[in-house]
C-alpha cells in the first residue's frame, strides 16, 4: 500500500470530530493547540450539538462541513468510531487520526474492533493513524500543524520522532525547549493498525525537512520489512531507537547453547545493528545523540582535536575518545606554529591543547579558528571550565560564531559550569551541541563516526552456494519417521557437510570390529563418540573419548563405554559410535542458530568449547546473512585476537570461518524450520588455520518439518 501520509501530514483542512467546549477534556485541548500553534489551513469542529467552539462554527456532522476535507482527527466514544470511519469516507476524507483509546489494549472485544476499524480503512483507500494515540504534529512554517494535547507549543526543529506511546511523546513534546531540540514532524503511533514505524519512517526518507529519524518502540511488528527499509533509509539519514522491552525472555527455553544465550533483545540487538539504526538505552542519551545530528554534519574521519583551559579534563576527555576506538588528531607542524603565535609559552600546543586558566576569549576563538582549519582533524571539542571571570555564555557565543563560519566540520562544546548555562542556551538559536562532561561529548563523537562507518559500508550481499540439498531432506525425513526432532550427532555432521561445512573425517561404527577398522583407516590419534537417539548432551555420560592413539586404546575405551551405558541404563538408544579424525586446535568457537519467536532465526557466533555460557563472548545478527554481516560478527567477538594468531599460532582462516556462517545461513532459510543449531566446538586447526567442525546439533520442528517436506504423519515412511 502507498505509503504517502500527505492527507495526515500536511492537511489543507482538518475536521476535529469530538470538539468540545468542556475544558481540559482532549477535545477541547485539541482546538486549542492547533489555534494557538496557528494552523495554515481551515479547523471544522464537528459536535452532535452544534454551536461555537473555540470560536469557530462547529457542525453537527463531517458530512455538513461545506468544504473539502484531508485529515480528520477523531475522539468520540469507541462505540461510535466505526460509524464515524464511514461518514468521513462518505465525506471524501482520506487521512484519520484516531486519539480514541479502547480497541486492542482493552481485550478481545476491542481487539475485534480494531479489526473492523481497520478493514474499513483498508476498504475505503484511507490511511490512519493510531487508535489510542497523542496525535500528529509538523512545524514546518507552511503548515504548523499542532493536531495533539501534550501541554506545550511544538519547538522547530529537523528530527522526525514516532512514539509507540502517547504519553511519552506528549512528555518530550513538553520538554524539546529544555532540551534546545525540535521537531519537524512528530506522529504517535499508538496501537499501530495502520501506520506504524516503518510507514513513518519511508515517508519521512525523501522529506528533506526531516534530517533525522527517532523512533520509540516497544515492539517492531514486521523485522524482515523494518531491515529491508531501515538499511535503506540510515545510508541517507541517521536513525535512533529507544527499543523498550529489553528484559522480557522472548525464545523459549532451549536446550541449545545457541538458545539459552540468544533472547528477544539480542535479536532486536542483532536486527538494529544490520539495519543501521543507532540504539539508545536511555531518553536521556537517545536525546543527547539527537542534538549532536541536530548540529554536527557527519565528519570525514575520526580524527578528534580537544581544546581545553584545563589539563586534567583535557585528560580525561582523550581517555573517552580513545576508549571508543577513535584517534587522537596528530596536529600539523603548520597548525603549532600559528597557535604558539599568540598562546602563552606555558600553554601545550600537541593534542589535547591547553591554552592554560588563563586563557581569553580571544584565545578560543583563535584556536579553534587555527585547529578547524587543520585538515588533520575530523571533529573538535572544546573544553571550558570557570576562571578568571571569564563568563561561560560570552565563551559559548564566541566559539558558535567561528563555528558558524566552518561549518563543515562537528564541535561539541563541554562545558563545566551551572545549569543556569544551559538554562540560558535553551534560549538561544545554537549551532552545536553543548555538554556538562567530557564523555558525553566523546559519546556524541562516536555515533557520528558510526553513522560515517555505516554510510560507507558496501551494501553486502546473500550469497548462495551449491549445496546439497536433496541429502538434507532425506536426513530430515527419515527422523520425522522416527517422530523424532532431533537429529543425532551423525545426522547433523552429514547435514552440515551436505552444505559444504568443513567437518571432520569420520565414519559410524555398530561393533567393536567396525570401530577398529574405521580408527585404522581414518589414522591415529581420534575420537570416540556415542550417538544416540535418547541422549544429546553426551560429555554428561562420559559419551565423547579423545585423544585415541592406537588400535589397543581404541578397543579398550570402546568396551568401557558399552559398561557404563548398559550401568546406566542407556544402552536402548545407542545407534553406535562415531570415530573421528581428532583435529589438533586449542581455539574453540562456536557457531549456531536459535529462533526468536517474532524476529525468526538468529546466527550466533564466539568463544566456544564449555565456557561459551559462562564468558558469553557471543554475538548474534538476523538470517540471513550478507558477506559484510559474516565479516562483523567474526570481527566483533573478543576472540577475534585469539583468531587473528596471537602468541605465535596460527592466524585462523577468516574467509572459510565467514563462509561457514554464510552457508549455515544459507541452511536456515532452506530449512525454515530448523529450530536449533549448534557447532560446538568450530575448532581451529593448527595446521590449517580453517575452522572445523567436531560436533553438531540440531533440531526441528516437527510439525512445520513434516508440512514442508509434505510428511502425513510421524509413522509415516517419508
Amino acid at each position: 500500500m502507498n505509503s504517502n501520509l500527505d492527507k495526515i501530514m500536511k492537511p489543507k483542512a482538518i475536521a476535529v470530530i469530538g470538539a468540545s467546549t468542556k475544558e481540559h477534556t482532549i477535545g477541547s485541548d485539541l482546538m486549542k493547540r492547533l489555534q494557538e500553534y496557528k494552523f495554515n489551513g481551515k479547523i471544522y469542529p464537528v459536535n452532535p450539538k452544534g454551536g461555537i467552539i473555540e470560536g469557530i462554527q462547529a457542525y453537527t456532522s463531517v458530512l455538513e462541513i461545506p468544504g473539502e476535507v484531508d485529515l480528520a482527527i477523531i475522539v468520540v466514544n469507541a462505540k461510535f468510531v466505526l460509524d464515524t470511519i464511514d461518514q468521513c469516507h462518505q465525506k471524501g476524507i482520506k487521512g484519520l487520526c484516531i486519539i480514541t483509546a479502547g480497541f486492542k489494549e482493552t481485550g478481545a472485544e476491542g481487539a475485534e474492533a480494531e479489526k473492523q476499524l481497520l478493514a474499513k480503512v483498508r476498504e475505503y483507500g484511507m490511511r490512519c493513524v493510531g487508535p489510542n494515540c497523542l496525535g500528529v504534529v509538523n512545524t514546518h512554517p507552511d503548515i504548523r500543524m499542532d493536531g495533539c494535547f501534550a501541554e506545550s507549543l511544538p519547538e522547530r526543529g529537523n528530527i522526525g520522532f514516532v512514539s509507540q506511546s502517547g504519553a511519552l511523546g506528549g512528555g518530550i513534546l513538553n520538554i524539546l525547549k529544555d532540551l534546545n531540540l525540535g521537531f519537524a514532524q512528530f506522529i504517535s503511533i499508538g496501537n499501530q493498525a495502520d501506520v506504524n514505524a516503518e510507514t513513518a519512517m519511508e515517508y519521512w526518507e525523501n522529506e528533506d525537512d526531516v534530517e533525522q529519524i527517532l523512533l520509540y518502540m516497544e515492539s517492531i511488528q514486521n523485522p524482515a520489512n523494518f531491515r529491508n527499509l531501515a538499511s535503506r533509509i540510515s545510508k541517507k539519514k541517521p536513525i535512533l531507537a529507544l527499543k523498550a522491552g529489553r528484559s522480557a525472555a522472548g525464545a523459549s527455553a532451549a536446550s541449545s547453547h545457541t538458545g539459552s544465550l540468544a533472547g528477544a533483545d539480542k535479536a532486536a540487538n542483532a536486527l538494529l545493528q544490520q539495519s543501521g539504526v543507532i540504539r539508545e538505552y536511555s531518553l536521556k542519551n537517545l536525546f543527547a545523540t539527537a542534538k549532536v545530528f541536530a548540529n554536527c554534519p557527519i565528519p570525514k574521519g575520526d580524527r578528534v582535536a580537544i581544546i581545553t583551559n584545563s589539563g586534567g579534563p583535557g585528560i580525561m576527555a582523550t581517555d573517552a575518545v580513545c576508549e571508543y576506538g577513535m584517534q587522537m588528531a596528530k596536529i600539523s607542524d603548520s597548525t603549532k606554529e600559528k597557535l604558539r603565535s599568540f598562546l602563552p609559552s606555558a600553554a601545550s600546543v600537541k593534542n589535547p591543547i591547553d591554552m592554560i586558566a588563563s586563557a581569553p576569549i580571544e584565545h578560543y576563538k583563535q584556536t579553534l579558528e587555527t585547529v578547524i582549519a587543520d585538515e588533520n582533524v575530523d571533529m573538535i571539542m572544546v573544553i571550558y571550565l570557570p576562571f578568571l571571570g571569564l563568563k561561560d555564555i560570552d565563551v559559548a557565543k564566541a566559539v558558535m560564531e567561528i563555528k558558524a563560519q566552518y561549518p563543515h566540520k562537528p564541535v561539541i562544546g563541554v562545558f563545566m559550569t551551572k545549569n543556569e548555562f544551559f538554562s540560558k542556551l535553551s534560549d538561544m538559536n545554537v549551532n552545536m551541541p553543548f555538554f556538562m562532561y567530557a564523555e558525553e561529548a566523546a559519546d556524541g563523537f562516536n555515533r557520528l563516526n558510526q553513522q560515517r562507518l555505516w554510510m560507507e559500508r558496501p551494501q553486502g550481499k546473500v550469497p548462495c552456494y551449491d549445496v546439497d540439498r536433496a541429502k538434507v531432506e532425506k536426513i530430515i525425513k527419515s527422523a520425522l519417521s522416527e517422530g523424532r526432532d532431533q537429529l543425532t550427532t551423525l545426522e547433523s555432521i552429514d547435514v552440515l557437510q551436505a552444505y559444504g561445512i568443513r567437518a571432520c573425517k569420520y565414519g559410524l561404527a555398530t561393533n567393536e570390529e567396525e570401530v577398529v577398522t574405521l580408527g585404522n583407516s581414518i589414522g591415529y590419534p581420534v575420537v570416540m563418540k556415542m550417538t544416540s537417539k535418547t541422549t544429546s548432551h553426551k560429555t554428561d555420560v562420559g559419551g565423547v573419548r579423545v585423544n585415541i592413539q592406537s588400535e589397543e586404546q581404541l578397543r579398550e575405551e570402546y568396551r568401557d563405554l558399552i559398561e557404563k551405558l548398559t550401568e546406566k541404563g542407556l544402552i536402548e538408544g545407542l545407534e553406535g559410535v562415531i570415530i573421528q579424525e581428532m583435529v589438533k586446535g586449542n581455539r574453540e568457537m562456536v557457531c549456531g542458530i536459535a529462533t526468536d519467536p517474532q524476529y525468526g532465526p538468529m546466527m550466533m557466533f564466539g568463544l566456544g568449547g564449555v565456557f561459551v555460557e559462562a564468558l558469553k563472548d557471543v554475538t548474534f545478527r538476523i538470517a540471513p546473512l550478507t558477506d559484510q554481516d559474516a565479516k562483523e560478527m567474526v570481527k566483533s567477538v573478543k576472540a577475534y585476537k585469539l583468531l587473528q594468531g596471537a602468541r605465535g599460532t596460527k592466524p585462523a582462516d577468516m574467509e572459510q570461518i565467514e563462509e561457514t556462517l554464510l552457508r549455515l545461513s544459507q541452511l536456515v532459510n532452506d530449512f525454515k524450520f530448523i529450530d536449533e543449531l549448534d557447532i560446538n566446538p568450530l575448532l581451529i586447526s593448527e595446521k590449517t588455520g580453517e575452522g572445523i567442525a567436531v560436533d553438531g546439533r540440531i533440531k526441528v520442528r516437527i510439525n512445520e518439518a513434516k508440512e514442508a517436506l509434505g510428511c502425513e504423519c510421524a509413522a509415516c515412511s517419508c
